[in-house]
């Protein structure tokens, strides 16, 4: 599927009620096209943690124009099945990354941060 709208109206052929029962979900699932505007804007909200994340912010149930209360993990998992086909988890998309040279380096941790850290870290009340 492409597009919210479409998610929404085969929500509605599902479980009923009106398309602006479920636009808000499907927007949320593909808020992160504002990013990148390919396939590769799934791999922040597709996969089961981005669906038990929409209940954190939806609610754990959506309740529908008819007054039918829907699972918020039902409208999430059929958008994501929908558009994948299944439910990957996130590290099933982190093992696709590629990695580069950059993602691992750190910053040296030295100068005045550091002694705190170190006193701390042993107990003592500095």
């Amino acid at each position: 599927m492409a597009h919210p709208y479409h998610h929404s109206l085969s929500s509605v052929k599902q479980w009923g009620g009106s398309i602006e029962d479920y636009l808000p979900i499907h927007d949320w699932f593909d808020e992160s096209k504002r990013i990148i505007a390919d396939f590769r804007h799934r791999a922040l909200r597709h996969h089961a943690e981005g669906i038990f994340m929409s209940q954190t912010i939806f609610g754990p149930t959506v309740t529908l124009v008819t007054a039918r209360v829907i699972p918020t993990r039902w409208i999430g998992e059929q958008h994501v099945r929908e558009d994948l086909g299944f439910i990957p988890s996130f590290a099933d998309w982190v093992k696709a990354i590629r990695p580069e040279q950059w993602m691992g380096k750190a910053q040296r941790l030295d100068g005045p941060a550091l002694p705190v850290l170190i006193a701390t870290a042993g107990g003592s009340n500095v």
